[in-house]
C-alpha cells in the first residue's frame, strides 16, 4: 500500500483547466500541467484493497493498484511496465475513456475515488518524455499475414499484438490519416494528434504497415483480401450514426456530428484553412447530451458561434450516485465537461427532457429555427407535455444522437454472403466466437463492430483479445494476453 494513511489525508485532486476565455482561443488541450507531488499525493490514496474492484471496473485489467504504489514511489520506469502490460496506448484512454475504473474503486463508496485516470496519463507521458516508450520487433517472424480493416483503438490494439507476435501485418484504413475516431471524431482541446502520431512512429518501427485511402469491399474486395491474407481482423466500428427523420430534415445546414467534427480536425491538420462547415456567427443547435455533444459544443465555440445550446431527450441525470445505481456499477451522472464550462461560460444552454418536432427553414432551404417540445421520462415513452411548444433560433445543426451498428456496406455484404445464416447478431453487429472468429473461417471481428457502440477501454480489450485468437488460429498456441472480458471465455 503507498500510504496506509493516504486516502484520509489528501482529497482528490485534477489538474486545473485552463481559463474559459484563455482556451477558447486555441485548440491546445484544455488541462493544465499537474505537479509530481500533487500527483503523489493521488497515488498514495490507492488503498490497494484486498479485493480491488477498480480491476472488475476496467475491462483491460490495468494493474492499478500496482502502478499506483510505483508513482507514490517515484519509480516512473516499472510503473510504464505494468501499465503497458495490459494497456497499449494508455496515452489515449488517460484522455478519452470515462473512467468506469474510479467508478469501481472502493473508496467511492464513502468519498472520492482515486484519480485513476489522473496517474495513467502522468506515467505515460513521463515515458514518452524519457524515452522509454520505444520499439518492440519480434525476434522470430511466422511468414503468416494479417490484415486489419479500421485503424481505431481496437485495430491498432490488434496490429500492435500481432505484429509484435511476429506477423506481418498490414492495417487499412479508408481516411486519408490512421486513426480512425481518435484521429478525426475527437477534437484537438480534448486529445493532441501527437499523441497518434508518437505511437505510430512505434508501430511502424515494429514493422506493422499501414495503408490509408483504401475503402476496403471497394477498392479492394472482401474476396481479394481473403485471398492476400492468411487471417483478417474487422475493426471498422459501429459508424452506422443514427438519424432524427422529422419535418424538415432535408434542409440545408443540419448535419451528422461525424460530418462536422472531422472537417475542424482537418484544419488543425493543414488541409483547410477554414473548415467548410464552420458554426462562425451562427445559431447552433446540437442534439444530443453524450461525449459527442460536448465536442461539437467545444468545437462551435472555438469557430466563434453566436449561440450554442444543447437539447437532451433524456432527463438531467442526478448529481450523485442514484440508489438505483449501485457502487461498484458505473453510474449516469451530471456531468461538467470542459465543453460544458464554456458553454455555461458564453450564456448557452443545455436543456433536457425535449424532442424536437420540426425543422424550420427560410426562403432559400436553410435551417434557421427548430421546433421543440418537452416530454415526459422514458417510463412514459417520451410522451409530450401540452402546451410546451417553443421554437428556438437555429442556424446550423449537428445530430450527435449516437450509432446503431456497422455500415452495411460492400465489405460486410460479401463476407455475410460467405457467412451465411447467423452472420449477424441480433443487434446487427457482427457475431463473433470466444475466439472472436466471425463465422467465415480466418475472418476475426474486434471492437464496437462486434460489440456495438461503446468504450474505448472495450476497444483496446477486445483488440488486444482478438489478437490472441488470430495468433491461436494461425499457429496453433499463442503467447499474447487475452483480456477475461465479461462478453468472452479465456482460449482453451
Amino acid at each position: 500500500m503507498a500510504d496506509p494513511k493516504g486516502f484520509l489525508t489528501h482529497d482528490r485532486e485534477l489538474p486545473a483547466r485552463r481559463p474559459v476565455d484563455v482556451r477558447i482561443s486555441d485548440w491546445r488541450e484544455v488541462y493544465q500541467d499537474f505537479s509530481q507531488e500533487k500527483l503523489t499525493k493521488q497515488a498514495a490514496r490507492c488503498m490497494d484493497c484486498g479485493i480491488p474492484f477498480c480491476h472488475n471496473g476496467c475491462p483491460l485489467g490495468n494493474l492499478i493498484p500496482e502502478w499506483n504504489d510505483l508513482v507514490y514511489r517515484t519509480d516512473w520506469r516499472e510503473a510504464i511496465e505494468r501499465l503497458h502490460a495490459t494497456n497499449n496506448f494508455p496515452e489515449f484512454t488517460g484522455r478519452l475513456c470515462p473512467a468506469p475504473c474510479e467508478a469501481a474503486c472502493v473508496l467511492g463508496i464513502n468519498s472520492d475515488p482515486v484519480a485513476i485516470k489522473r496517474v495513467e496519463v502522468e506515467i505515460i507521458d513521463r515515458a514518452f518524455a524519457e524515452g522509454w516508450v520505444t520499439p518492440q520487433p519480434s525476434a522470430v517472424k511466422t511468414g503468416r499475414k494479417v490484415a486489419v480493416v479500421g485503424s481505431g483503438p481496437a485495430g491498432l490494439a490488434a496490429a500492435q499484438q500481432l505484429t509484435r507476435a511476429g506477423h506481418d501485418v498490414v492495417v487499412f484504413e479508408r481516411a486519408d490519416r490512421i486513426g480512425g475516431l481518435l484521429r478525426y471524431g475527437i477534437p484537438e482541446f480534448k486529445m493532441e494528434k501527437r499523441h497518434i502520431e508518437r505511437r505510430l512512429e512505434q508501430m511502424r518501427a515494429e514493422g506493422t504497415e499501414f495503408r490509408t485511402s483504401v475503402n476496403v469491399g471497394v477498392d479492394v474486395t472482401a474476396a481479394e483480401l481473403r485471398a492476400e491474407f492468411d487471417a483478417v481482423v474487422l475493426a471498422g466500428g459501429a459508424t452506422q450514426w443514427r438519424d432524427l427523420p422529422v419535418a424538415g430534415r432535408e434542409l440545408k445546414g443540419i448535419y451528422q456530428a461525424m460530418e462536422y467534427l472531422p472537417l475542424s480536425n482537418k484544419v488543425q491538420e493543414g488541409d483547410y484553412a477554414v473548415a467548410p462547415i464552420s458554426a462562425e456567427g451562427k445559431h447552433v443547435v446540437v442534439i444530443g447530451g453524450g461525449d459527442t455533444g460536448a465536442d461539437c459544443i467545444g468545437t462551435a465555440i472555438r469557430q466563434g458561434a453566436k449561440s450554442v445550446a444543447q437539447l437532451e431527450i433524456m432527463p438531467q441525470p442526478p448529481g450523485s450516485r442514484p440508489a438505483s445505481q449501485p457502487w461498484p456499477t458505473f453510474p449516469m451522472l451530471f456531468k461538467m465537461e470542459s465543453a460544458h464550462e464554456e458553454l455555461a461560460d458564453g450564456g448557452g444552454q443545455r436543456v433536457y427532457a425535449v424532442s424536437t418536432t420540426e425543422f424550420v427553414g427560410d426562403a432559400d432551404g436553410n435551417v434557421r429555427a427548430l421546433r421543440l417540445v418537452e416530454v415526459e421520462g422514458p417510463q412514459s415513452g417520451f410522451k409530450p407535455i401540452p402546451g410546451s411548444e417553443r421554437e428556438i433560433p437555429a442556424e446550423l445543426v449537428t445530430l450527435s444522437m449516437g450509432f446503431v451498428g456497422p455500415e452495411k456496406g460492400a465489405l460486410l455484404q460479401d463476407l455475410a454472403e460467405d457467412g451465411g445464416e447467423g452472420f449477424y447478431d441480433k443487434r446487427g453487429n457482427v457475431s463473433r466466437d470466444k475466439t472472436y472468429m466471425s463465422k467465415v473461417d480466418g475472418v476475426f471481428v474486434a471492437g464496437d463492430m462486434g460489440r456495438g457502440q461503446s468504450l474505448i477501454v472495450w476497444a483496446i480489450a477486445e483488440g488486444r483479445a482478438a489478437a490472441s485468437g488470430v495468433d491461436r488460429y494461425l499457429t496453433g498456441e499463442t503467447a499474447l494476453p487475452y483480456p477475461i472480458l465479461p462478453t468472452a471465455r479465456p482460449l482453451v
